[in-house]
């Protein structure tokens, strides 16, 4: 990666991160709790009016299933799973373990038909 490309936009990474989080249909209220922040300063996180702590690129990051040069440089992993993935376990993450088993049952008979 060279210099230009290691640059960190604050706007592009908002814009990355409030693409994420309306694909998992999470309002920006309900992302602000689930991060520890007030919904104003998340809010200017997403729209690149402010930076954020390491730590709370870290809370953002891991909410959303999102690596940290994702987040940052909208620099992809070649070895990360693919989005539609990653919304799955998100929700999945959310259930309780009973939940989950079932909605694993339910996945295997589907995938079996």
């Amino acid at each position: 990666m060279n210099q230009k490309e290691q640059l960190y936009n604050r706007s592009e990474a908002g814009e990355r991160i409030r693409n994420r989080r309306e694909r998992i249909n999470l309002s920006r209220k309900e992302m602000a709790v689930q991060i520890g922040k007030a919904e104003k300063y998340y809010g200017d996180i997403e729209r690149g009016y402010c930076g954020m702590s390491l730590e709370t690129m870290i809370e953002i990051a891991g909410c959303l299933g999102l690596s940290l040069d994702y987040l940052l440089f909208g620099k992809e992993d070649e070895h990360e799973l693919p989005e539609d993935f990653r919304c799955i376990l998100f929700h999945l993450k959310k259930c309780d373990e009973k939940k989950r088993k079932k909605i694993i049952e339910l996945l295997r008979i589907y995938l079996s038909e």
